[in-house]
């Protein structure tokens, strides 16, 4: 159960890195490189970009309760 819990907080970890990095930010960020610049220049906010704040929400809910499924499991084993 602990290795479980360990292999999702380090996808998890990973997958919030990548997606934190693709948002638009006040100078632009890495979403510029792919094609991001253009679409959200058009109309204010995108579609794409509402749907990758709901993904990170979505990735950073499953990072935070991980980390504390895996400090109960960590408590309960010692």
């Amino acid at each position: 159960m602990i290795l479980l819990f360990s292999i999702v907080l380090a996808i998890s970890s990973m997958l919030m890195v990548v997606l934190i990095l693709m948002h638009k930010g006040r100078g632009g960020g890495l979403s510029d490189m792919f094609g991001g610049g253009i679409s959200s220049s058009l109309g204010g906010s995108s579609v794409a970009e509402r749907n990758l704040d709901r993904i990170t929400v979505g990735v950073a809910s499953m990072w935070v309760v991980s980390i504390f499924v895996l400090g109960v499991l960590l408590k309960v084993s010692n």
